[in-house]
């Protein structure tokens, strides 16, 4: 495997589409309920919780923004074998695989999920799942430029969705953010660790890495991108803040998709369904995504096409969503999934960071004695 990676020119992306690929894979299914599950942490305090989510993933960004730079045009795929050699890079490659294909899945059944509850209760999962396979497949065959312009139009083709959740407002009661930081700082700390299974996304930074033109204005993008993503949760959080009571958002699973029940339009009765079934126009890029990244990784790790992997990959995909078609079992998926998620987004970012510096360090000083 050759650890450092040039992509030939026409693969090669302009680097303000960084800002698209981020904004749009941090945004998916879970922007559609995350506000219930900090209200049960931080109280009326769960935007604060937002914030900090948003700072610390700016922490993060910069961490694995380092570590790139370290070895010039590479991914995570070529940093694990340098750093840990050729047979336990190898492991931690496939470990970051499994990672990167579990995320599709928790994306994939709790879609499903919301199309079962909200529109379409009698079709069976089965349906759901293998029509959501083909486009996710036909998007990954035609390559990365494909499904970063995916990407870009599923931002483009959703402004309006913002418009709508801003309705409420002619509903709100700004008293019920009041008073300020009444909850503890370990409950708001609790509040952003809920967020983890939200803004996860960021990670295919990694991937994308050496695909980018201009690599001076990766960070820029990058850190745009992130303060895009958390400048609409924050929206979103102060807008169900201030429109549900406690009561209310306690008992509310999707607290977002509710908010669009009460939008009112002289052409459309029902809203709501609208916004469920446009949803799949912002989950599509997230998927595609992370099955494109799983594929990389085993084209890069183990020198293998990825074209027949893809349908075992998807195969495998298809039975594992066939499984989770309960609440209590997506529920305890997610949450055996969110803990994990922590520490490989949150945290391992900033061993893989020491490590890459004192491999670095100690390959000059090899040098130098040499």
């Amino acid at each position: 495997m050759k650890v450092q990676y040039q992509p030939n020119p026409p693969y090669i992306l302009s680097t303000f589409i960084l800002f698209f690929i981020i904004h749009s894979i941090q945004v998916g299914i879970g922007i559609q309920g995350f506000q219930r599950l900090i209200f049960f942490e931080a109280k009326q305090d769960a935007w604060i919780s937002v914030v900090l989510a948003g700072v610390f993933t700016h922490i993060v960004v910069m961490v694995m923004l380092k570590t790139l730079q370290l070895y010039g045009p590479t991914d995570i795929y070529g940093i694990h074998i340098i750093v840990f050699g050729k047979w336990i890079g190898k492991i931690v490659n496939s470990l970051y695989i499994l990672y990167f294909l579990w995320i599709f899945v928790i994306v994939l059944i709790n879609y499903i999920e919301v199309l079962h509850t909200w529109v379409f209760p009698t079709v069976p999962t089965w349906l759901f799942s293998f029509s959501i396979l083909l486009l996710v497949i036909y998007g990954v065959t035609g390559g990365l430029r494909v499904i970063v312009g995916a990407c870009f139009f599923s931002i483009v083709l959703s402004v309006w969705i913002l418009s709508l959740i801003g309705y409420p407002l002619r509903f709100a009661d700004f008293h019920h953010l009041l008073p300020v930081m009444e909850s503890s700082i370990p409950s708001i700390l609790k509040g952003t660790h809920k967020m983890t299974l939200t803004v996860i996304g960021f990670e295919i930074l990694y991937v994308v890495y050496p695909f980018l033109k201009e690599r001076e204005k990766i960070t820029k993008f990058a850190h745009l991108g992130i303060a895009g993503t958390n400048f609409l949760y924050l929206i979103v959080i102060l807008i169900t803040l201030t429109y549900f009571s406690p009561g209310q958002l306690e008992n509310t699973i999707w607290p977002t998709l509710s908010l669009f029940k009460i939008v009112k339009l002289p052409f459309i009765e029902r809203t709501e369904y609208v916004a469920v079934s446009f949803w799949l126009l912002i989950i599509l890029p997230n998927l595609m995504l992370y099955l494109w990244a799983a594929l990389r990784g085993v084209r890069r790790t183990f020198e293998k096409k990825s074209k027949g992997l893809i349908w075992i990959f998807s195969f495998v995909i298809f039975l594992g969503s066939l499984f989770f078609n309960t609440r209590p079992k997506i529920n305890h998926f997610n949450d055996r999934f969110a803990s994990l998620a922590f520490y490989i987004t949150f945290c391992y970012p900033f061993i893989l960071c020491i490590l890459a510096l004192v491999k670095k360090k100690m390959t000059s000083i090899k040098e130098t004695e040499v």
